[in-house]
């Protein structure tokens, strides 16, 4: 799981700031804060989770990064890591990196 978003990090990191522009950091931050809200969910599944912050699409990248080392904590299942890597890997075809 963190391998795939290390691959779709590092192609967002290499990206023209164009096609960062386009599409690509959205993307990458409808994921981070997909994959933050799973964690917080499963770490106090009572709570409300908060979302994480648009900080710009050159921190796209790393914020994806942060979100899916989270959910890696906390994940018990391989169902739910299975589900982890297909996130990923959609977001990264929608992305076009």
């Amino acid at each position: 799981m963190t391998q795939a978003v290390d691959h779709f990090a590092d192609r967002l990191r290499a990206a023209p700031q164009s096609r960062l522009q386009r599409g690509a950091a959205a993307e990458a931050l409808g994921l981070a804060r997909e994959l933050a809200r799973r964690a917080q969910l499963l770490e106090d599944p009572s709570g409300e989770p908060r979302e994480m912050p648009d900080a710009g699409m050159f921190a796209a990248a790393d914020q994806i990064t942060v979100a899916v080392h989270d959910l890696a904590l906390v994940l018990t299942d391989e169902g739910q890591i299975d589900e982890a890597v297909r996130l990923v890997e959609e977001a990264q075809k929608r992305a076009g990196v």
